[in-house]
């Protein structure tokens, strides 16, 4: 059973950071469309320049994540299941820290641009506040931040002819 379980380890933070992408992206396009619709001083929130910043922030956070997990995605998709466990672990394990790093941003940000409704259970809200309860999930299931990103740099140490994590 252990062995089992330790040989999924990969696919299942697969799966971790594929849902947590999924939820990200609902949240900044939340953000979107509040900075679109609320006022502030009579301007929409978007024509602030700190705004716009955050939002820029949180995008290419995202989009540097998703590429990760899109060009991971596809090793797995090609390489054989005893190759992929040789070689997936270490690149797998930085994909997860770094898609809860940037979990930890969105939060952040979202909280930021909503105001007092991103805390609100109902209405506008509601989306940024079940993500700013649940999001650490990501963080935790699966190994912690420091244990993956030991795992990943440790796996990376163990190859000498690159320095460098190939994802």
């Amino acid at each position: 059973g252990f062995f089992c379980v330790m040989r999924n380890f990969s696919q299942g933070r697969w799966f971790i950071v594929a849902k947590a992408v999924s939820a990200m992206r609902l949240v900044l396009d939340e953000c979107f469309r509040w900075a679109n619709q609320r006022k502030a001083f009579g301007k929409s929130l978007m024509t602030q320049p700190v705004i716009r910043f955050k939002l820029a922030r949180m995008a290419g956070a995202l989009e540097a994540v998703h590429n990760m997990l899109e060009n991971v995605t596809h090793q797995m998709d090609v390489m054989p299941y005893q190759e992929q466990s040789a070689k997936l672990g270490g690149p797998i394990a930085l994909l997860k820290f770094q898609a809860t790093r940037v979990g930890t941003l969105i939060a952040d940000e979202a909280a930021q641009i909503f105001g007092g409704r991103a805390i609100t259970r109902t209405g506008m809200g509601s989306k940024v506040e079940g993500y700013l309860r649940t999001f650490k999930y990501s963080s935790i299931l699966g190994g912690s931040e420091e244990v993956l990103a030991d795992l990943a740099i440790r796996q990376q140490l163990r190859s000498p002819e690159s320095v460098a994590p190939k994802l």
